[in-house]
């Protein structure tokens, strides 16, 4: 895939200006993003919809939080062992069929944790729905950063948007029925629900060959890094990249797997009301990312990690140590503010830099951090206490904040 150097004409091409000057969006590229705005959505819907009743299958399988962290460990492994293959495999059939067939994989595997019964089986079972999540993230990103370029504008956070908005929801309608409705049942349903979104959105998909307009790079926003002219070997800035995108995808794990826990057990919230942690999270990441053009345009992209991060920090002190239930749920509002756009801009980068293996190899990074970022939870919360090892959210938050500021200008070293 060609660098970012195809925006322009990637501009030129799916954006052309009418007679009154306002600019036209080539009606092709226009359903590939309300496609891939679907399967991001369906990602996230999936995704929550298993975190929030993780602690009724915590309870089924009679593990211990360790236990449990091990067990999630499954997830990770999948996520990054497919990870690690998706990109050489988009690079052959094309990003769109992967991410449909990954889609595919993430929604039909996510009813198989509700018949587990012991924690050794549930992370078997947590195995293929990892596989599915990974390949589907690397697949979708990758067709987003082609999207992105032949639109020519830093839609890239309004991907990740719906990835949100579809966590929110998940996550919503997942505390309104926790009570009446099994774990069983309410996964199968999300099955159900994930295949038809990905047959009814694979079509437009499949439909449309990924876009690619190699032409002139354009001028870099205020306050970003210079591009480069040519995309290369995955080299030492992607994974750099990865590792900022890690560092906050680590808060977005945490608080996907352990803040209703956290609700739950610290704060001693009712289960209808420690689901809603993720959901407001799910919320202000959502308002964030749908914001995030707007914000990328003016303050720039290393400007916007920075400020990400720090705000990040902040919330989350806030959300670990608050002494009830309602400063907390505010602590994770402020969190989801300060990751919501890190991770979209750090993994575009990559695919800009090197296409499809550039965000295969940050994603692995930053996705490990979602994924192994609970087993880390899990084993803290055991060793000190579970508000504690929320704490870690914040410290990483801030280090992705350091990592961003120290990175700015230093693309100008990659050939």
């Amino acid at each position: 895939m060609p660098s970012m150097n195809k925006f322009r004409a990637g501009s030129e091409r799916g954006n052309r200006r009418a007679g009154d000057g306002r600019r036209t969006v080539d009606p092709a590229l226009r359903q590939l993003r309300y496609a891939l705005t679907a399967f991001f959505a369906v990602d996230g819907f999936v995704f929550a919809g298993w975190v929030v009743r993780i602690p009724a299958v915590k309870e089924q399988t009679g593990a211990s939080a360790s236990a449990l962290g091990l067990a999630l460990l499954g997830v990770s492994v999948g996520a990054v062992v497919t990870m690690t293959l998706t990109g050489r495999l988009c690079q052959r059939l094309g990003n769109h069929p992967v991410t449909v067939g990954a889609a595919l994989l993430l929604s039909a595997s996510v009813a198989l944790p509700a018949h587990a019964h012991s924690a050794v089986v549930l992370g078997a079972m947590l195995l293929l729905f990892g596989a599915g999540f990974g390949g589907m993230n690397v697949a979708a990103n990758s067709a987003a950063v082609d999207l992105v370029a032949a639109l020519g504008r830093p839609v890239m956070p309004s991907f990740h948007a719906a990835f949100s908005l579809g966590g929110m929801v998940g996550a919503g309608a997942g505390g309104l029925v926790a009570g009446s409705l099994s774990a069983a049942w309410h996964l199968s349903a999300l099955a159900l629900i994930g295949v038809l979104v990905a047959v009814v959105a694979g079509r437009a998909l499949l439909a449309h060959p990924a876009p690619r307009a190699p032409g002139p790079e354009p001028e870099p926003a205020a306050g970003s890094a210079p591009r480069p002219g040519a995309a290369g070997p995955v080299g030492w800035l992607v994974v750099v990249l990865g590792v900022v995108a890690a560092c906050t995808a680590y808060g977005e794990g945490a608080l996907a797997d352990w803040s209703a826990l956290h609700l739950r057990e610290t704060l001693l919230a009712s289960e209808g009301l420690a689901a809603a942690g993720y959901t407001v999270f799910a919320l202000a990441m959502t308002v964030g990312r749908l914001s995030g053009t707007w914000l990328l345009l003016r303050l720039g992209q290393t400007r916007a990690m920075v400020a990400g991060g720090s705000v990040a920090a902040a919330g989350m002190l806030l959300a670990s140590l608050a002494p009830s239930v309602w400063p907390a749920l505010l602590g994770f509002v402020v969190t989801g503010l300060g990751l919501a756009n890190i991770f979209p801009v750090a993994i575009g980068q990559a695919g800009s830099l090197a296409g499809p293996r550039g965000v295969a190899a940050a994603s692995t990074v930053g996705y490990g951090g979602m994924l192994l970022g609970p087993v880390a939870i899990g084993f803290l919360a055991d060793w000190f206490s579970l508000a504690t090892a929320l704490t870690s959210v914040a410290l990483l938050s801030a280090a992705a904040a350091a990592i961003a500021y120290g990175m700015r200008g230093s693309a100008q070293t990659v050939s």
